[in-house]
């Protein structure tokens, strides 16, 4: 389906049945991205390694993504995106099954590397999938439902995982992802419609590299993308530690991480749902509101830990809150973004998003060796502050240019 086809095809179609298959690909690669956080004892232990140092596993993923995603994308921008996405696939699930047979710590880093690259240039091309399948006023809509991938995974995917993990081994936990992501490949395949991407380059001959300099959707793309980065450092410099921090902190023992991670989904889940009908009609009321609430609720989370039920209820509310994020800017990006620096802009966001994740999970390695695990829900409350204040301003700018 070419952009002019895109443009003229009635608003009454909606491709189900291609949306559905990406979210079942973001799914995969979010899970394979965030199961170390759920084995990070199991890992540490068998690889005889300081948990901060597993939890530099999802660092170096990330990292992987941010390095090596730029100059991916340029040296494939004439593959077609549908095979483009079907090949990453396939190396995520490759790196996966070598991580699961890696004999030491040294070269489990290696295959995160491997893992890493190719999730940071399957997020580049599927970040702007949706707006090549759907007309501007459903891309809301689209994107929910793609998302809706990332948050399953968080219900089901990195909650499952563990559970796999602690009953038969945290390499059958990963050796399991690399099969399911190679059938997500072949459904890819089969079933996600071909788009034309280079269909935007007609009004813009050169690419992104000079439809960006002078695009006035610039501006507000950085904003979003610096508000993501942020948000995520946060999220990540405690989320990434969340089953030592459960387990040590709050003391509900190593068998409770499984149940939480997936309480911690549904709600992620409850918080896609939001966004995608309340908080989604005001874009900024709506991302301060999420913000907001997450903020208060890993404060609560830090406070109340002498209390583990108020503590457990205070960990869902994080996930009710946090959960509506993700579409909240994804959304307000494509909004913001004009269409010829769409696929640009998703390649940004998604640098800004893995520059959170490696970075938090960084900072939370440093502060727990440092300070100890206690003080990770502190820092994510500070730095939500920051992005509160990032938003207001943005909005505000917003308001004089208008």
């Amino acid at each position: 389906m070419t952009e002019t086809q895109r443009r003229e095809a009635p608003t009454s179609f909606f491709p189900w049945a291609g949306l559905l298959v990406l979210a079942a690909a973001v799914f995969l690669s979010i899970t394979i991205e965030m199961l170390p956080t759920g084995l990070l004892p199991d890992m540490s232990r068998e690889l005889e390694v300081a948990e901060s140092q597993v939890g530099l596993l999802v660092t170096v993923f990330a990292f992987a993504v941010v390095i090596t995603s730029t100059p991916l994308v340029a040296l494939t921008r004439r593959v077609p995106r549908h095979a483009l996405v079907v090949i990453v696939l396939a190396v995520l699930a490759i790196s996966n099954l070598l991580t699961a047979l890696a004999p030491n710590y040294e070269l489990v880093l290696a295959t995160r590397v491997l893992g890493g690259a190719a999730h940071g240039l399957f997020w580049a091309v599927v970040g702007a999938y949706a707006g090549h399948l759907v007309p501007k006023e459903q891309i809301a809509r689209a994107v929910a439902i793609t998302t809706a991938g990332g948050s399953l995974a968080f219900v089901l995917g990195v909650p499952l995982g563990t559970a796999l993990g602690h009953a038969f081994g945290w390499r059958t936990a990963f050796a399991g992802i690399a099969a399911l992501t190679m059938l997500g490949a072949v459904l890819v395949w089969l079933l996600l419609p071909r788009v034309d991407h280079r269909a935007h380059e007609t009004d813009a001959p050169t690419g992104a590299r000079s439809g960006l300099r002078g695009d006035p959707t610039l501006t507000a793309v950085v904003l979003v993308c610096v508000v993501t980065a942020v948000t995520m450092i946060g999220q990540y410099a405690f989320y990434t530690y969340i089953a030592p921090y459960m387990i040590e902190i709050v003391a509900t023992g190593g068998a409770a991480v499984s149940p939480l991670l997936f309480a911690y989904g549904i709600a992620g889940a409850i918080g896609l749902l939001l966004a995608g009908t309340v908080l989604g009609k005001h874009p900024t009321l709506g991302l301060l509101i999420a913000i907001l609430t997450t903020g208060f609720a890993v404060g609560a989370l830090a406070g109340l830990v002498s209390m583990p039920v108020l503590a457990v209820a205070a960990f869902v509310l994080w996930g009710i809150g946090f959960g509506a994020l993700p579409p909240l800017l994804n959304t307000r990006l494509l909004h913001t973004a004009s269409a010829r620096i769409r696929d640009a802009a998703a390649a940004f966001y998604t640098t800004a998003f893995n520059t959170g994740i490696g970075g938090g999970a960084l900072l939370g390695a440093v502060l727990y060796d440092s300070i100890g695990l206690a003080s990770l829900p502190w820092a994510y409350v500070g730095i939500l502050v920051l992005s509160s204040v990032i938003v207001l301003l943005a909005s505000r700018m917003h308001r004089r240019r208008r």
